[in-house]
């Protein structure tokens, strides 16, 4: 009889999930928190760049020597295995979080996390497109209405609060589908390359594409200081143990019963921005992330 993998026992999925949504919650406050010990202004476009890159990229560089200090296998099993994993590190990398650090300068940080959640809702009705094992039902085109209709009032209202920005609200919805599409690519890389080792090259390779087009725009740090230094430290952890844990397990399980979890990145980043960031925690704000975790909750109740 096969042994079943910790990564598949369902009380070890609950809590690897939770894990790594927590520590994705808390990047919300710790980027903005970083920008600011480091002297990056909403202005400043290629040193948010710079930044996002050398965290990602010493972050894969960490994988890979866990990998190598592990003996992983390091070999990309197909002849176009190496197209995959550029794809993959573009997508779930570079793309995906020149968005996401674009649109958090341009955003309050509360908000920002609850409007990301609509990666959820869309890598779940993606997921039932592309793979057998996720059927699309009642409960899940429920759950994605009842979420996305909170994603609708947080954009309700006048002023600050309210007002849809290309800028802000704009970039963390492609970050978002980026998001959703590097999720469904999770499985394709598995069958392509040990899936920790490519956590790692797709950290380490896209993060080196976010810094090279960085400094071709002139990106620098203004300001370097301890503080600084260790919130960044904290962001590469949180990538590394973020990411390796949610692709190990998206690989092994269906993906909407994976990603059901990331419903608690927006109640964490919008309740620990307001504080550490001192930001006007709105009404509407706690009603957007009852919905969208209520949402995630109707899809993900019954399942197995």
């Amino acid at each position: 009889m096969k042994k079943t993998s910790i990564f598949q026992h369902p009380v070890w999925v609950v809590v690897f999930a939770l894990i790594a949504a927590i520590a994705w919650g808390w990047a919300y406050p710790l980027i903005k928190l970083g920008f600011e010990e480091f002297g990056i202004t909403s202005a400043m476009t290629g040193s948010k760049m710079l930044f996002a890159g050398v965290r990602f990229m010493l972050s894969g560089l960490i994988v890979l020597a866990i990998a190598k200090a592990t003996s992983r296998d390091f070999r990309v099993k197909t002849p176009s295995g190496w197209r995959y994993v550029l794809l993959f590190s573009l997508m779930n990398t570079t793309l995906h979080y020149a968005c996401f650090y674009i649109g958090l300068s341009h955003s309050e940080g509360s908000r920002a996390a609850i409007l990301n959640s609509l990666g959820v809702f869309m890598l779940v009705v993606l997921a039932c497109a592309f793979f057998k094992s996720d059927k699309l039902t009642w409960r899940k085109i429920l759950g994605c209405v009842i979420g996305f209709t909170g994603i609708l009032i947080l954009n309700i209202g006048s002023g600050k609060s309210g007002q849809f920005t290309w800028l802000g609200d704009g970039m963390i919805i492609l970050n978002a589908l980026c998001s959703a599409i590097a999720g469904l690519m999770t499985r394709g890389l598995s069958r392509r390359v040990d899936v920790f080792v490519g956590t790692g090259y797709s950290l380490a390779i896209g993060g080196l594409l976010l810094i090279l087009p960085g400094l071709w725009m002139q990106g620098t740090f203004p300001e370097i200081t301890g503080m600084g230094i260790l919130i960044l430290g904290l962001l590469i952890g949180i990538s590394t143990l973020g990411f390796t844990l949610y692709n190990k397990l998206l690989s092994c399980n269906p993906v909407g019963k994976v990603a059901i979890f990331n419903s608690l990145i927006p109640v964490v980043g919008a309740i620990t921005s307001c504080i550490f960031l001192h930001e006007p925690f709105y009404g509407k704000y706690a009603i957007a992330a009852i919905l969208a975790t209520t949402g995630i909750y109707i899809i993900n109740k019954g399942k197995k």
